[in-house]
């Protein structure tokens, strides 16, 4: 049974933006790395990286989030692909550090500072 879900990126029209849009990714709490069970860091590809608080697993809410901009030179080479970020990994090191791989614009390396 579902209790919650999180909130739709709304600052923009990701669904027409071009490329894909909705969640990708999440960084799992593994030894060794940035462990929350208050904090859900996900990639939301053309919408970039998303942070999420959860401590209300009822409503979760967005407390972070950076999209970066539109890539000057595309990775990824395929035909007809639009010229926008796809962000689709994440890691957060056990210092805070966010490492989010974007697979038109390269990687991302961000601070949260909450």
């Amino acid at each position: 049974m579902s209790i919650s879900t999180f909130p739709t990126p709304a600052e923009a029209d990701y669904v027409h933006k071009g490329g894909h849009f909705g969640p990708h990714n999440i960084h799992e709490n593994r030894p060794g790395s940035f462990v929350s069970s208050e904090l859900i860091f996900a990639t939301y590809q053309n919408a970039g990286v998303r942070v999420f608080d959860i401590r209300d697993p009822y409503r979760p809410k967005e407390v972070g989030a950076l999209v970066p901009p539109a890539p000057t030179r595309m990775m990824d080479h395929r035909p007809n692909r639009a010229q926008v970020i796809q962000s689709a990994d994440v890691f957060v090191d056990a210092g805070g550090l966010i490492y989010s791989t974007d697979y038109n614009g390269g990687l991302y390396i961000l601070e949260f500072n909450g």
